[in-house]
């Protein structure tokens, strides 16, 4: 079982990894996982390993990624892996253990086994997802602006978002509604902006249809 929890730090889309401590591929960057109970769900077991292991707990979103059987993929004996895509929202600071580190999906470390791919398939996957789903749920605070908003997708999307455009598709579709508050203005004042919330935090499909592209 792995993980690939991604969640925006700091402006980028990134990768909860942490550094191996014994062979094989010791020292490099793994995704956190470990083996199923008897008696355990996946589910279930994820859960316990990002708890016990990196400390991750408030998972906004967590879904079934991918399956690797290649036969050489562990160099100890015939593993299959199975890993799940978790989403972290951006104001969640989880306490992590010092060998486990956010690192941003476009500048990775060489990573043990073919973790990579997993990596790969997740970002592809929430990609696509912001597209036509209200993922965007899971990496959002309970409560942002627009601006907030905008800066989120576009770290995720890996390009950049127009708040107007964005602001008409999302309300359209009725992913995010307005709340009665509005934020404070900033050191260089302006009017207040009105802060919005997602509609719905669980997961569902609003436009079957619809592809965000980057601009050409």
């Amino acid at each position: 079982m792995l993980s690939v929890v991604m969640s925006v730090r700091d402006g980028r889309l990134c990768v909860l990894l942490w550094k191996r401590a014994q062979n094989p591929h010791r020292g490099r960057w793994a995704l956190p996982g470990g083996g199923v109970e008897p008696t355990q769900r996946l589910r279930e077991a994820i859960t316990r390993h990002l708890a016990t292991k990196v400390d991750v707990r408030d998972v906004a979103h967590l879904e079934q990624l991918a399956t690797h059987s290649a036969i050489d993929r562990d160099p100890r004996a015939r593993v299959l892996a199975t890993a799940y895509l978790g989403l972290v929202p951006s104001d969640v600071q989880p306490v992590l253990p010092s060998d486990t580190v956010w690192h941003p999906v476009d500048d990775l470390p060489q990573t043990a086994f073919d973790h990579h791919f997993f990596i790969e398939a997740a970002v592809s996957r929430l990609r696509a997802k912001l597209s036509y789903t209200n993922i965007g749920f899971a990496l959002a605070p309970h409560e942002f602006t627009i601006a907030e908003l905008r800066d989120l997708f576009g770290a995720a999307l890996g390009y950049e978002l127009g708040a107007t455009n964005l602001t008409r598709v999302l309300t359209r579709r009725h992913v995010i509604a307005p709340t009665p508050r509005r934020s404070s203005p900033g050191q260089s004042g302006g009017r207040p902006a009105t802060v919005y919330k997602f509609a719905a935090r669980e997961l569902t499909v609003t436009d079957p249809f619809a592809v965000l592209r980057p601009p050409r």
